[in-house]
């Protein structure tokens, strides 16, 4: 798996994630995650358009992600089967919120 972060602003921060989130490449991941927290990027986006597969070490790699921090974890474009593994295990509604920004674009496009 790779991963490609974008920093946003001071406050936030987008990780595109390419490949397979597994048992490989979680600890990848996490840490990648925590060192953005460390320079203050409280809000993560994980982009998942490029991720094949994800299983069970890539769903605790979010847990752990979504503990660690003192702000909010988003899923971006989450395929078929990471929204039914996350809404199988009831955090979908943890982790599968949009950011503040898309939510906001959201209601006034609407």
């Amino acid at each position: 798996m790779t991963i490609e972060v974008d920093r946003l602003d001071a406050g936030s921060a987008r990780l595109r994630l390419v490949g397979e989130l597994d048992f490989d490449t979680a600890p990848d991941l996490v840490e990648a995650a925590a060192e953005l927290r460390r320079d203050g990027h409280l809000e993560l986006q994980l982009d998942f358009a490029g991720v094949s597969l994800c299983d069970s070490s890539g769903l605790s790699a979010l847990v752990m992600i979504h503990r660690a921090g003192r702000g909010p974890v988003h899923l971006l474009d989450t395929n078929g089967q990471v929204r039914q593994l996350l809404a199988r295990t009831g955090l979908a509604e943890l982790l599968a919120a949009p950011p503040r920004a898309a939510a906001d674009d959201a209601r006034a496009a609407g």
